[in-house]
């Protein structure tokens, strides 16, 4: 009975995790159904939502941690231009922006040693 109980917390947490997130998505769905895409709300919620992904990327971009805080901030910098312009030239597409990006940060980070 030793074996159940060395993975039982990261059951859980798997499942508390899961739970706690899910019940807001489905909660989502089912008041999504009666708001308009032009409603003042989920323009008020689009607007925190896209904050926070800046700032997220300006803590990375300006604070880095782990294997991102040994790149340069130039080279940081750079990708996320290089990325935003993608985004843009691929008519917004998401993942033609991160993947600009990211070739950028890593074949500098190549090219630099660093």
């Amino acid at each position: 009975m030793q074996g159940v109980t060395a993975w039982w917390p990261y059951v859980m947490i798997i499942f508390a995790g899961w739970l706690a997130t899910d019940i807001w998505r489905w909660l989502g769905v089912l008041a999504a159904g009666n708001l308009r895409e032009d409603s003042e709300i989920l323009i008020f919620v689009r607007s925190i939502a896209t904050a926070l992904v800046a700032g997220v990327i300006s803590k990375l971009i300006l604070f880095p941690s782990g294997a991102l805080a040994e790149t340069s901030a130039w080279l940081r910098v750079a990708a996320a231009v290089c990325g935003f312009a993608a985004f843009h030239a691929a008519r917004q597409a998401v993942f033609a922006g991160v993947l600009a990006a990211e070739a950028v940060l890593i074949g500098g980070w190549l090219l630099t040693g660093s």
